[in-house]
């Protein structure tokens, strides 16, 4: 007799449905796994074994074989247990084919038979309902498998209760869907004193979704704006959130199943390989770029890191997507992220302060700011100098305005947007083509003249003139405007610099 357990592998955030076969058959005895498993799944031998004889089942002293189909594809993850013990089970006749074979099914097995959390609940249950089958997981995950909508979700802590459910000894519930935890509240903008330009500009990259570049000496509070910036975004819809959480789910982030509502905030170290970043590794996970999906990712130091890592990041500021490519495969995850970035003016950080700068300035600068390349550079919207913070500012009381107050007018922005591009369009400013940028985002004629005369003495890239008009498309929606005025134009233009090395230098 030979058993059919449907299960899944992972192929970014997608799925591909994989069906292990149980075959047990007259012969000396052994147990044997094919199908391109990894270490992870070849070891699933021995977790089964012990399972089944910690709830007082043993092999059968026969040969089974346990194939894992299509052959040709590569078999990743601890997930496996949990099918190829049902699939041993029904081959001995201890469970019904019948019934298994209505689930998809996942989970890692502990020794003594218990079923342990592994990553992609979320994708294997929405694969699984799109199949119309329902899902088997881990009794801590049921929580997060019931947002995909599949009602028929079994959830048990052991393999015993499971056995017991389909024997009809005790029947296991449906898992409510997981809630959040109450989350912390947002750092607030009244803490930061003076730097209006700044906050100012990230009010702006907010309600656009523009990329964000701070330049500035240390201590003059870049890092915390960019912290602050999450909490004038505009909560996520249940599309959105219901993306991002696969996204954690297969890389194993969602803390306790429950599904994220809060966008995503990223600020890996300057250390971070370009895998990390990326993506990819032995077994390819989502990097941070799609971790920040739909959220920010913040690169403090952005200098330290590696070029390699920083070039790596040009393609997915355009398409919204990354693609691993392998010599087997091609994996692709979203990579929809606003970047917020922060550095100083040079190595030493002080460039504009005669008394604390050092001896090699400005070519010190030159040097340091040349490591982020003219591609990337074009690629951020928003250019801003965060000078050292006045001593007479940090004396005054907290600014009257607060993120609350803030975040309200970059809400109203964002509702513009969408009732100006509809469901099927972008969902910001910054995802605007050109083409459609001509139609939305026209200036007046006086707008177009300081456009394209500044564009000619800035030497602005066609990417360039383009953001230069969407982030001036999103100064006009927080001004509550139809039309982009000059004003606009020139506010826009006042956030833009030229090539690293060239224009932030003092003169």
């Amino acid at each position: 007799m030979v058993a059919h357990i449907n299960t899944v592998a992972f192929v970014g955030i997608d799925v591909a449905p994989i069906e292990v076969q149980v075959a047990i058959s007259n012969g000396l005895p052994t147990f044997t796994i094919v199908g391109l498993p990894d270490k992870a799944v070849g070891e699933s031998r021995e977790r089964v074994r012990a399972a089944l004889n910690a709830i007082g089942l043993a092999l059968p002293a026969k040969r089974i074989t346990v194939n894992l189909a299509p052959a040709d594809v590569q078999k990743e993850g601890s997930h496996f247990d949990l099918p190829i013990a049902l699939g041993l089970l029904a081959a001995m006749g201890v469970l019904p084919v019948e019934e298994l074979e209505r689930y998809v099914a996942l989970g890692e097995l502990g020794l003594n038979g218990s079923l342990a959390p592994v990553s992609g609940v979320l994708a294997a249950a929405i694969g699984a309902n799109a199949a119309g089958r329902g899902l088997i997981c881990p009794g801590t995950q049921g929580g997060e498998a019931a947002w995909a909508g599949n009602t028929d979700v079994l959830a048990p802590r052991t393999l015993l209760e499971l056995i017991n459910h389909f024997k009809g000894g005790g029947v296991l519930s449906p898992p409510a869907p997981a809630m959040p935890k109450s989350a912390a509240a947002f750092a607030d903008l009244r803490d930061i004193k003076g730097q209006e330009t700044a906050k100012r500009a990230a009010e702006i990259a907010a309600a656009g979704s523009h990329n964000l570049l701070l330049i500035g000496p240390p201590g003059a509070g870049k890092s915390m704006l960019a912290s602050r910036i999450p909490g004038l975004l505009p909560p996520m819809t249940a599309a959105e959130a219901l993306e991002v959480s696969m996204i954690h789910s297969v890389a194993g982030h969602l803390e306790d199943g429950a599904i994220l509502q809060r966008r995503p905030f990223r600020d890996p170290h300057h250390s971070a390989s370009t895998a990390a970043l990326v993506g990819g590794g032995l077994r390819v996970r989502p990097g941070e770029i799609s971790l920040a999906h739909r959220g920010v990712l913040f690169l403090d130091e952005l200098p330290e890191f590696s070029r390699q890592s920083l070039e790596a990041l040009r393609q997915p500021l355009e398409t919204g997507k990354v693609t691993v490519a392998r010599a087997n495969s091609h994996v692709s995850f979203p990579a929809r992220f606003q970047l917020v970035a922060a550095m100083n003016p040079c190595r030493c950080g002080y460039l504009d302060d005669p008394q604390l700068a050092c001896g090699k300035a400005p070519k010190c600068a030159v040097d340091y700011q040349s490591k982020i390349s003219g591609p990337m550079f074009d690629r951020i919207d928003l250019h801003v100098d965060v000078a050292a913070v006045d001593p007479l500012d940090m004396s005054l009381p907290p600014p009257r305005e607060d993120s609350a107050t803030v975040a309200a007018r970059v809400l109203a922005a964002h509702a513009l947007q969408r009732e100006r591009y509809g469901a099927a369009g972008p969902s910001s400013n910054a995802e605007a083509d050109g083409e459609l940028l001509e139609r939305v985002a026209a200036p007046d004629d006086d707008g177009r003249a300081l456009l394209t005369s500044a564009a000619e003495k800035m030497r602005l890239s066609a990417r360039g003139y383009h953001r230069i008009l969407r982030v001036a498309r999103t100064i006009a929606d927080l001004d509550g405007k139809t039309a982009v005025k000059r004003g606009h134009i020139a506010e826009a233009l006042s956030y833009r610099r030229v090539m690293p090395g060239r224009g932030l230098v003092a003169e």
